[in-house]
C-alpha cells in the first residue's frame, strides 16, 4: 500500500516543470488523500536512488528547503534549484509564489 502511495507521489513530482517548485502539502492535496504532507515527505526521502524523480523541486509550504539534508552534498538541493533559475537565500526560495506550481487534483 505504501509503495503505491509513493508511486502516486512520484507521478506528481515528475510533472513539476523545470524552474518551478511545489510543496509537500500541495502534492498531498492533489492526491485527494487524508494523508499528510509528512507522508509525501517520506515518499520524497525514499526517492534518492531514482533519477527520474525531481525531489529537489519539492519544498515545504513556506518555500524552505526542508529536505536538503537528504541530498548528497550540503548544498546540492540549492544548487539544483539555482541551475533552474530559482534564487535561494538562507535555505528559502526567494519569491516563492512566483515559482510555485500547483499540481492537478487526483493524478
Amino acid at each position: 500500500m505504501e509503495e503505491n502511495f509513493f508511486e502516486r507521489v512520484y507521478a506528481i513530482a515528475k510533472q513539476i516543470p523545470e524552474g518551478k517548485v511545489t510543496s509537500y502539502g500541495a502534492i498531498a492535496k492533489a492526491l485527494g488523500t487524508a494523508r499528510s504532507a509528512r507522508m509525501v515527505g517520506w515518499a520524497m526521502n525514499a526517492s534518492h536512488n531514482r533519477e527520474d524523480v525531481p525531489a529537489h523541486r519539492v519544498v515545504n509550504r513556506k518555500g524552505l528547503l526542508s529536505g536538503k539534508h537528504h541530498f548528497d552534498g550540503t548544498n546540492l538541493m540549492q544548487q539544483l534549484l539555482e541551475n533552474e533559475g530559482i534564487e535561494v537565500v538562507d535555505n528559502q526560495i526567494v519569491d516563492f509564489e512566483k515559482y510555485f506550481w500547483m499540481p492537478e487534483m487526483d493524478v
